[in-house]
């Protein structure tokens, strides 16, 4: 008879014992991975997953129609060879770790994909892709797929939001980083790994782990292949650990353990209960946020205040002298401000979308911000480019960051007028969430600019009824 997930007995990990008695948080994510069951998640949090999935196919469908897409699936192909699991929305079948690696690329690979708001961690691009992949090979039924995915959402959360921000002052990708241990638990689930060997293979996943974000210096295409990296990372642990293969127990507190590493200066603002806090009792997968904007999470709030202006005061780009934006904080600056230069003139659709200065530009001209404002003729338009020059960046000193992304945005016209708009919590932010409806309008209009209405509706059915179908069945009706 299959049991709920239930927390360790009480007081194993109460800071009052001794440290030697306390489980490491390897241990206590492999128990909440080992005894999770479907009916233990409570119906609502289901239901949002599903959509949640939804958003992500949606993307990957969007994605087939761009180059990085095609040249992705050429290499993997001409490096793998043909296998069986299955690739969204294209007719190619690879072997399991490839075709995860190639689905989380079309997942991530607008940057319109979900956010982990305080984690800072795009934690559905990873943890979809995996459990699809574990999941069709191992011909689990739809529901072992959703718990799945629940389950690396959850874990994943919290392991970046533990950080609390300091894996991108080291210059770290949480996505990649956080997602090779998410993508650990997820594998080793559906490989039915008992809770010792689910241990093992977050330890490791602390030697596949990674995520440079150097690509925010030339906009490089890195950081669209990061979550599908962390499955094959995740998938690979677990196959290993499930054969007895030793991993290091301390995956996350040890001395040389992922917070300790990959934070750098800024590890003493770790907080390392938070990796754990909750786990059955409050659902992380609640507070995580679906994009309205194709771009870094963190330009949404001043894009919206950009629009807003636009739309109450009918501003003119040429009547426009100065632009001020203020942005949650430095993390957020570090990403999307600086280097100054190159933001004002970024020279790809993926530089556009960490840009501040070229996305309030492009709302204040074209009074939208879409996939097409990342085309060729909104990325040369010298008017957006002009109004990119007269933008000028500051923190905002009463942002809720991380919880929310606000954004400010302060237009100074030629004849003196000043104009400001604050949006206080970004939409998507968990205050402020999309809805299950809007969720399925962004999926309609991303799915349809690579398939027909008709087949985008019967991919949309096929998603939100995943629990009651087998996934093998999930993973071709996905495919092109």
């Amino acid at each position: 008879m299959k049991s709920e997930y239930q927390k360790p007995k009480p007081g194993l990990a109460d800071e009052a014992q001794p440290q030697s008695r306390q489980p490491f948080i390897s241990a206590l994510l492999a128990d909440f991975a080992a005894r999770l069951t479907h009916e233990a998640i409570p119906e609502r949090v289901r239901e949002r997953a599903k959509h949640l999935i939804l958003d992500a196919v949606g993307i990957a469908f969007a994605s087939t129609g761009w180059e990085f897409a095609h040249k992705t699936l050429t290499a993997i192909q001409g490096l793998a060879g043909a296998g069986e699991a299955s690739v969204i929305g294209f007719p190619a079948r690879l072997p399991l770790r490839d075709a995860v690696l190639v689905n989380g690329i079309l997942v991530h690979g607008l940057d319109y994909d979900d956010t982990h708001m305080a984690g800072i961690i795009h934690i559905t691009a990873s943890s979809f892709p995996c459990a699809l992949g574990m999941a069709e090979h191992t011909r689990a039924h739809g529901r072992d797929l959703l718990t799945a995915y629940v389950l690396g959402v959850e874990a994943g959360a919290r392991i970046a939001l533990a950080a609390k921000g300091g894996f991108h002052q080291s210059g770290f990708h949480p996505t990649g980083l956080v997602g090779a241990f998410a993508c650990a638990l997820i594998a080793g689930r559906l490989f039915g790994c008992n809770a010792e060997q689910l241990a093992m293979a977050q330890g490791v996943a602390l030697s596949t782990a990674a995520g440079s974000q150097e690509f925010l210096e030339d906009g490089a295409w890195t950081k669209r292949m990061h979550p599908g990296w962390a499955g094959v990372a995740g998938i690979t642990a677990a196959a290993l650990a499930r054969q007895g293969f030793v991993g290091p127990a301390r995956a996350y507190e040890g001395r040389f353990g992922l917070y300790n590493i990959y934070m750098g200066a800024s590890q003493e603002r770790a907080e390392l209960k938070l990796a754990t806090a909750g786990l059955g009792e409050t659902w992380e997968i609640e507070r995580v946020g679906v994009k309205p904007f194709p771009a870094c999470h963190f330009t949404h709030g001043c894009a919206d205040a950009a629009l807003e202006l636009v739309r109450k005061h009918q501003i003119k780009p040429a009547e426009i002298k100065k632009i001020t934006v203020l942005v949650p904080s430095d993390v957020v600056i570090e990403v999307i401000c600086e280097p100054e230069a190159r933001k004002r003139r970024p020279v790809s659709d993926y530089d556009a979308k960490f840009s501040v200065q070229y996305i309030v530009a492009a709302c204040l001209v074209r009074g939208k911000f879409g996939l097409a404002e990342l085309e060729p003729d909104a990325l040369f338009d010298p008017e957006i480019l002009a109004l990119a020059d007269k933008v000028e960046y500051g923190p905002d000193p009463d942002s809720p960051f991380p919880r929310a992304y606000s954004g400010e945005v302060i237009v100074t016209t030629a004849k003196g007028h000043t104009y400001r708009h604050r949006e206080h919590i970004n939409r998507g932010a968990d205050d402020r969430p999309l809805s299950n409806e809007e969720v399925v309008a962004k999926f309609m209009e991303n799915a349809e600019l690579a398939v027909a209405p008709r087949r985008a509706e019967a991919i949309r059915d096929l998603i939100l009824s995943l629990d009651d179908r087998d996934a093998r069945e999930i993973a071709a009706g996905l495919g092109g």
